[in-house]
């Protein structure tokens, strides 16, 4: 019996030990609005990748320093000839055996005198060279002068300024992103208690209303009546949960969160949340996220104009090289024989003279994305300007709706209060519950519509005026 007990102990114990460890691999986070930005902003994809850009513009800064820097090779080779190239040279050999033999008065076999052939000498078909050579060197190169080099040097910073830029406004972004979604599920949140208050309150009706019934006093149209509107506001309720769960997923998913890890948002929104600092109508083009990558796109293609510039004029280069070389007629180059040294330095000047009208092109064709680059960066000052002004009425009405229907909301609940008196004391109808009820769901379902798109209409102005 006791070794039975142990087994089942032991099972169960592991049984825990199990369950643990998945508890353990599935994280659990209660996040405020700025822990959950900070956590999208670290981990989000589209950051992720904003700032690996970032760091691919640093390497390509460095093939650019590297072309400034002297260029230094080695080479080492051996090479063997199975057949030897043969080379075809005019006969100067024979010419001068002939012109001997003439001199001293040679005859031939046949008793006359030798003679310079009338077909000629021919040629001759020479081999040059060993079956074996190898030869090892250095070269190295340094440019003195190149236009387009010292362009590319200077455009360095600027260049990283539009890498992070763009990072900044990616970041701003998925900043704005997160908060609505955070904010859409407190709302929807606040909206969910409102339904479940309501829920309660018919329930209790529905409870009042079946005991009259029972007394004599209701007929079964009116239980009835409260019953389908408990299952609509059932119905919706259930609805919400539905949108909750999804938005709850989509904000993991937009921050890079394991979907398997529970989030709970801790915050919460207030109307007074909503009003903050919302007066402050002044703003800086600077502050902008896009206005600051599109200036330092202008500025990068005004360096891209006057690299094309100065590849008119001449480049200079010096290079040199310093290599040994050894023929051998069989593979012995580590044993005794010579190998030869060349060694050389120089200087390269090269001229520009016509390419065609190609620099030309290249000119004109920098300097008109000059011209739209810079176009871009007026009308962007014209749209923050433009969005400012609507956000900002946009604003403004929102929170006037926002305030309306929260007074709604309480003259709702007022009505229905009051309604639900008379209905108690005999001196009202389940019909005129019934409408209050109704119209106290309209006005709850108005306040929150009002409050997301309050507080949406703020996060755009703040995105706007570049304070986000």
């Amino acid at each position: 019996m006791r070794k039975e007990t142990n087994a089942v102990l032991t099972a169960a114990m592991a049984l825990l030990l199990i369950a643990a460890k998945q508890t353990s691999a599935q994280g659990k986070h209660d996040f405020s609005l700025k822990q959950t930005v900070d956590y999208g902003l670290k981990n989000a994809v589209q950051v992720k990748n904003a700032l690996l850009d970032v760091k691919i513009q640093q390497q390509i800064n460095r093939e650019i320093t590297a072309a400034a820097y002297p260029q230094l090779n080695g080479s080492i080779g051996a090479t063997h000839y199975f057949n030897i190239a043969v080379t075809t040279l005019p006969n100067f050999i024979s010419p001068a055996t002939y012109q001997v033999l003439i001199d001293q008065g040679v005859k031939d076999g046949n008793g006359q005198p030798i003679t310079t052939p009338a077909g000629g000498f021919g040629n001759i078909a020479a081999q040059f060279g060993v079956p074996w050579t190898a030869n090892g060197g250095l070269d190295m190169s340094q440019i003195l002068f190149d236009g387009q080099v010292f362009v590319g040097l200077q455009a360095r910073t600027t260049a990283m300024d539009v890498a992070n830029k763009t990072a900044a406004v990616t970041t701003e972004q998925i900043n704005a992103n997160i908060q609505k979604i955070y904010y859409q599920l407190v709302v929807g949140q606040k909206q969910l208690g409102s339904i479940q208050a309501n829920i309660d309150r018919l329930e209790k009706l529905l409870h009042d209303t079946k005991e009259i019934y029972k007394n004599g006093f209701a007929e079964k149209l009116d239980v009835d009546k409260v019953q389908v509107q408990l299952n609509n506001l059932n119905t919706e309720k259930e609805k919400i949960l539905n949108q909750l769960n999804a938005g709850n997923a989509g904000l993991k998913f937009l921050i890079n969160m394991p979907q398997k890890d529970t989030l709970t948002l801790t915050d919460g929104l207030t109307d007074d949340d909503v009003k903050a600092n919302i007066l402050d109508s002044s703003y800086n083009y600077g502050d902008r996220k896009d206005i600051q990558l599109l200036t330092a796109v202008s500025k990068l293609n005004g360096f891209n104009v006057k690299r094309y510039q100065l590849s008119r004029i001449p480049t200079i280069a010096a290079f040199g090289s310093y290599s040994k070389n050894a023929q051998r007629n069989k593979f012995d180059f580590f044993g005794a024989g010579d190998w030869f040294t060349t060694s050389l330095v120089g200087v390269k000047i090269s001229v520009p003279i016509f390419d065609g009208f190609a620099r030309r092109a290249k000119i004109e064709n920098a300097r008109l994305t000059l011209e739209k680059s810079n176009n871009n960066l007026q009308q962007a000052k014209e749209n923050m300007d433009y969005e400012a002004a609507t956000i900002r009425m946009k604003i403004k009405t929102a929170i006037l709706t926002l305030d309306n229907q929260k007074q709604n909301i309480k003259l709702a609940e007022e009505v229905y209060n009051s309604t639900r008196k008379k209905y108690e004391q005999g001196l009202g109808s389940n019909q005129e519950i019934y409408t209050a009820q109704a119209e106290l769901t309209v006005a709850q379902n108005n306040y929150y519509n009002a409050l997301y798109d309050a507080i949406v209409a703020r996060i755009d102005y703040l995105k706007a005026t570049g304070k986000l």
